[in-house]
């Protein structure tokens, strides 16, 4: 099926420096250089933005090549857009390290909820795959395009803070389990690595398992964390696992992960990106770029993490 994609922008915008406003290089707004539709919805159409590797970065090294990171955004499924300029910081690092950024919209299944617990799982289980849905379509868009955007089909990796997060691990669980959500995807498809900023797993079937293995998964998540559960809400074999449960089993099944626990911190770490630069470098380059199987587990307690701002709890956030 021949897809359309609508360029709003195909350049490098000039950064604006306000007078009387002091910035460096790292806080002014960065502008995409491409944006393209892909996907119409009946509520809405879908663009991702682009942001390509700065001038003079490297973006490779020996050789190997970075990925392309997918990002998506947070907001619990009730806000949140692609081109927040609170992201914008972190865009700017990663480009200036070699990387290229997209980032895209998906549709908020949780819009005008004003309560969101066990008893409305059904409401978040269609929130949830709503967004995993327009991740696969971004995605399928992207291979289908890969040589105008310049991507590597094999070389992508998933990334998202808070109900991106959730979105982006339950997209890789899809994926290794071949459900029916997946099925828009090759059939040998997989990511080449997942970053997971406070995510979790929403899982019907108990303790969350994989049928094939998952590509290596960065994983930070605060013990505190009131939002979106560090270890798990379950009831029966229904489950929504965070960081600090998931992380059990993927020691119990030798899988490949980086896990941090922040210790004392909420729901903050979801937006520890431009903070936590040293960890993803780390895991990007050596068990992504260089496949290493290199497993982290780390306790961290650190001032210089972001701390305050945004909802902490679901009724800061929904209201309850």
């Amino acid at each position: 099926m021949t897809r359309k994609s609508l360029i709003i922008t195909a350049t490098i915008l000039a950064l604006s420096v306000f007078a009387g406003v002091e910035t460096d290089a790292q806080t002014q707004i960065i502008s995409p250089d491409g944006t393209y539709l892909f996907a119409e919805r009946d509520t809405c159409s879908l663009f991702m933005d682009v942001y390509e590797p700065a001038k003079g970065s490297k973006t490779s090294i020996d050789g190997i090549s970075r990925p392309t990171i997918i990002f998506m955004f947070g907001g619990g499924f009730v806000g949140g857009t692609r081109d927040d300029p609170d992201y914008h910081k972190w865009f700017r690092q990663m480009t200036d390290e070699g990387y290229r950024i997209i980032s895209i919209d998906y549709r908020l299944g949780l819009k005008g909820s004003t309560k969101v617990g066990v008893a409305q799982v059904n409401v978040l289980d269609k929130a949830i795959h709503m967004a995993v849905e327009d991740l696969f379509s971004a995605t399928s868009y992207i291979i289908d395009n890969a040589e105008q955007l310049s991507v590597d089909p094999d070389n992508i990796v998933i990334s998202g803070s808070s109900a991106g997060a959730i979105s982006v691990m339950q997209a890789e669980y899809e994926i290794c389990n071949r459900t029916s959500w997946a099925s828009v995807l090759p059939q040998d498809f997989n990511y080449a690595g997942v970053m997971s900023f406070s995510g979790a797993i929403l899982s019907r079937k108990g303790k969350v398992k994989y049928e094939s293995r998952p590509a290596p998964t960065l994983m930070l998540h605060g013990t505190s964390d009131e939002l979106v559960p560090y270890r798990q809400i379950k009831v029966f074999n229904l489950g929504f696992f965070g960081g600090g449960k998931l992380v059990e089993r993927f020691k119990k099944f030798g899988l490949d992960y980086n896990m941090y626990h922040f210790m004392g911190y909420g729901h903050e770490v979801a937006v520890s990106m431009e903070t936590t630069m040293d960890i993803q470098r780390e895991f990007l380059e050596k068990n992504v770029m260089q496949k290493k199987k290199r497993i982290v587990e780390a306790w961290i307690s650190d001032p210089d993490v972001y701390k305050g701002g945004g909802p902490q709890s679901r009724k800061e956030l929904y209201g309850e």
